[in-house]
């Protein structure tokens, strides 16, 4: 049986990419998965089949964070789903996954209202009131990971609103641990640096080169890396654990 047998996780931002990883990686340590995506579901229904096709058992549920009532409507489709699959309405772990990336290139000069609205209502507000309002289904003993990012600890003016959102979700895991603690409940940050995501850029050797450079291992990371660290962090073994920034950069943040 894997570490995670007779639990179930909801991971936003699921479809495609780390959210997927660690989607997979959940399911394979026994968790009911339910998959969030926000517009791609063909990309979720892949995720849910890939799930299967190991043994696993998941499920998609929409909704595009950030918008109105998103949050409630998310935790309406999660809990329908956990119902049907296991019986039950508890959730055990949840993955806020599911980020805006406030559009790689827009330094200081480049970023509009517009772009800091949409990074803090996805990569902040959305996970603090999923959070708040999936208190609810979460038992005593539960886990919330935020997925955040190795900006919040370097510089990188071209994502500063993408740090900038970030950096608030940090917060939250902060100030929240210490609260939830009373249940037994762990909140922890997982950072991820650069990360071969599927992105077409990772198909640029030289630039593939570049962000090599900036690991210790001079390689980028994997998505399955990230998930591993997420899958601990979800287990019992890390219980002891909370409040905490876990560096899953690959050593980016040494120099």
């Amino acid at each position: 049986m894997g570490r995670l047998h007779d639990k179930t996780a909801l991971v936003t931002g699921a479809s495609r990419g780390i959210g997927r990883a660690i989607a997979l990686r959940l399911a394979r340590d026994g968790a009911v998965v339910a998959v969030n995506y926000a517009t791609n579901e063909a990309a979720a229904k892949e995720t849910v089949a890939l799930i299967e096709a190991a043994g696993g058992r998941a499920f998609a549920a929409q909704a595009q964070l950030g918008a109105p009532g998103s949050v409630a409507g998310l935790l309406a489709a999660v809990e329908a789903g956990l119902v049907e699959l296991t019986g039950s309405r508890t959730l055990d772990v949840l993955v806020n996954n599911a980020a805006a990336t406030g559009f790689a290139g827009a330094g200081p000069d480049a970023v509009t209202e517009d772009i800091i609205d949409n990074c803090y209502l996805v990569n902040a507000k959305a996970p603090f009131f999923l959070i708040q309002q999936a208190l609810a289904l979460i038992p005593d003993g539960g886990r919330v990971i935020n997925i955040s990012s190795g900006v919040t600890h370097s510089t990188f003016p071209q994502q500063i609103a993408y740090a900038m959102s970030k950096g608030a979700l940090e917060q939250i895991t902060l100030h929240l641990a210490p609260v939830l603690a009373a249940r037994g409940i762990t909140v922890n940050t997982v950072a991820p640096g650069v990360t071969d995501n599927g992105d077409p850029v990772f198909d640029n050797p030289e630039a593939v080169e570049r962000m090599a450079a900036l690991s210790v291992f001079n390689r980028v990371g994997e998505v399955a890396e990230v998930a591993d660290i997420v899958a601990f962090v979800a287990s019992a073994d890390a219980r002891w654990m909370t409040g905490a920034f876990v560096d899953a950069t690959g050593g980016t943040l040494l120099s």
